[in-house]
């Protein structure tokens, strides 16, 4: 991981736990297969993230997590999600982080569980889309309030790469992409 994006994300579905450190991940006892589709930069192509679905799905993965989207369908990425389905592997995905009412691709495919974002107060954050395709909404954080007044933004917090992964760092993070993983742990 060059980013942090995705190391916030595996660790917010399996950080260790019982271990006296920092955080724990929801299903601590998962094991994580790290398929990275992305740059450091956040993008990537299509055809890598297809390859990637299809990897999961060839290699024993139950569950697939998506912490990325777009605006528009690509017809690889459908027929990859529609193959992990038909080997009974579920896909989760983002929502997407425009505050609108259309749903991000893949996250808004049939066979994808679509998660939006909410904030401390359980209500939906100002950054989740929503839309027909929502399936369920999941802690997302929400970096700009203090809602449960402990002195901290009430984002997500994970241990993640930090510098370009020459470090690492307990972490503020907000968005559908991590909300995704609290449904998929």
């Amino acid at each position: 991981d060059d980013n942090g994006h995705g190391t916030h994300v595996a660790g917010t579905i399996a950080q260790a736990t019982n271990n006296a450190r920092g955080v724990a991940g929801i299903a601590f006892p998962a094991a994580i297969m790290p398929l990275k589709v992305l740059s450091a930069q956040g993008s990537g192509s299509m055809g890598a993230i297809a390859q990637a679905i299809r990897f999961a799905a060839d290699h024993g993965a139950h569950v697939i997590n998506m912490s990325l989207g777009g605006p528009f369908p690509v017809t690889p990425v459908l027929r990859a999600i529609e193959y992990a389905h038909s080997k009974n592997v579920l896909v989760v995905a983002a929502a997407g982080n425009n505050g609108r009412g259309r749903v991000s691709y893949p996250a808004r495919y049939p066979h994808v569980l679509a998660v939006a974002a909410t904030q401390y107060d359980e209500s939906t954050t100002f950054y989740s889309n929503w839309g027909k395709e929502i399936d369920i909404a999941a802690p997302g954080g929400n970096v700009r309030v203090d809602q449960n007044r402990d002195c901290k933004p009430d984002g997500i917090l994970q241990n993640t790469i930090v510098g370009g992964g020459k470090g690492n760092g307990y972490l503020w993070f907000m968005g559908t992409s991590m909300a995704s993983p609290h449904v998929a742990g």
